[in-house]
């Protein structure tokens, strides 16, 4: 059982008093010691509701002792190894991750900001890294733990606590000195009989976009489920769930970069009627109160709201949503499709594995990357699909 060190106590973490613990320390802003090593490592409180929740600070997975709830396996496995320290820098006294962003949270005038639908929107060139549009949205799927399975917990995710866990996580990460937080909007899961205080929560939320004054428009980010796009008479209609009657405009060229960038990505949400389209979007109020979105990617994730990119990573995923070992799912933000990831890590007790899917048409490249990131971890086990060979191998560890 883990154990927490609060307020120079020692708490387990299934203890009747924890939760009243955790409201005092919430309200000191008293952060707790996950006591997994030596003298603690800190972790922050966050609310939902009447409830408490312990959650691991930002980036310092690698930290916690392998057996531990909070650890994770090393970044560089996935696409965030690449932009540590760069793109993103932790402080390690706030224990709040800065962001450097390659889009725009401002416009000037009517020129429209350069888009992530274009081939190149999701590439790292030059010492100069900084997060994707796309980038951001892994980054807060995975600091959300979104990424994250058990078999146990079947049936137990709905949109309610993913729009929780992505605020909790914002509120960990800071852009151009300023709480990502205060930038991100999340529509809250949609009830008809809340509709009139949902919305002016909404409307509370979207004001600072609201604006009209000269000089550069602010920017919000959203982060939302697509329940559809729909042609209107120039151009797209964005429809999001849990957010009806507020309808996001797309430029119609905007949509058709969007569609051709992102093809894999719609044709596997279309193909699948258990997934879900999720979206990360810049997006401003124009004069008339619309909300016109400026940047866009999109991402598909299961019915558990965990990211796929293939066929056979949605195969691999059901197979290891069967598993009572935890696993976390590997995401690639900035990196292109033909740099190998570790696809997924299934962490046991005694020792993390890595699972890697090699798609058909590697190149040498692929390949000899591939064997360097497995040699360069002889303490992480592997394993390895190369689709040209036929049927994924089953998971026997």
């Amino acid at each position: 059982m883990r154990q927490f060190r609060i307020g120079g106590s020692l708490y387990g973490e299934n203890a009747p008093e924890l939760q009243k613990v955790l409201a005092a320390a919430y309200e000191r802003r008293e952060r707790a010691l996950c006591m997994c090593r030596g003298d603690g490592l800190p972790m922050y409180i966050a609310r939902m509701g009447s409830l408490y929740a312990i959650k691991r600070m930002p980036l310092s997975g690698g930290e916690h002792d392998p057996p531990c709830a909070s650890y994770e396996s090393p970044y560089e496995l996935s696409g965030l190894g690449a932009l540590m320290g760069s793109a993103i820098q932790l402080d390690p006294q706030s224990g709040m991750a800065a962001l450097k962003l390659d889009f725009s949270l401002s416009k000037i005038g009517s020129r429209a900001t350069p888009t992530q639908a274009g081939p190149e929107a999701d590439s790292v060139s030059g010492e100069a890294r900084k997060l994707s549009l796309r980038g951001l949205l892994h980054y807060l799927w995975h600091e959300a733990e979104l990424t994250v399975w058990t078999s146990l917990w079947a049936g137990k995710r709905h949109w309610w606590n993913v729009q929780w866990h992505l605020r909790e996580a914002a509120k960990q990460m800071i852009v151009k000195g300023r709480p990502l937080a205060e930038t991100l909007y999340v529509p809250e899961a949609f009830r008809a009989q809340m509709k009139d205080a949902i919305e002016k929560r909404r409307a509370e939320a979207l004001a600072p976009v609201a604006s009209s004054g000269s000089g550069p428009r602010k920017l919000m980010i959203v982060v939302g489920e697509v329940k559809d796009f729909e042609a209107v008479r120039v151009g797209q209609k964005l429809v999001i769930r849990h957010m009806p009657g507020f309808p996001f405009m797309v430029d119609e060229n905007l949509h058709r970069r969007l569609r051709a960038r992102f093809e894999r990505e719609f044709s596997l949400w279309e193909a699948d009627d258990r997934s879900h389209l999720m979206t990360v979007a810049t997006f401003g109020l124009n004069p008339a109160g619309l909300a016109v979105i400026e940047e866009i990617a999109v991402m598909v994730v299961n019915e558990n709201w965990i990211p796929f990119d293939s066929v056979h990573e949605r195969k691999l995923v059901d197979v290891l949503a069967r598993m009572r070992d935890k696993s976390v799912k590997g995401l690639r933000y900035n990196l292109p499709p033909d740099l190998p990831i570790a696809n997924a890590i299934v962490q046991q007790r005694d020792q993390s594995i890595a699972l890697y899917i090699v798609p058909t048409g590697a190149d040498d490249k692929f390949e000899l990357t591939l064997k360097d990131m497995i040699a360069a971890r002889p303490e992480i086990g592997s394993w390895v699909w190369r689709v040209s060979e036929g049927e994924m191998p089953p998971l026997r560890f």
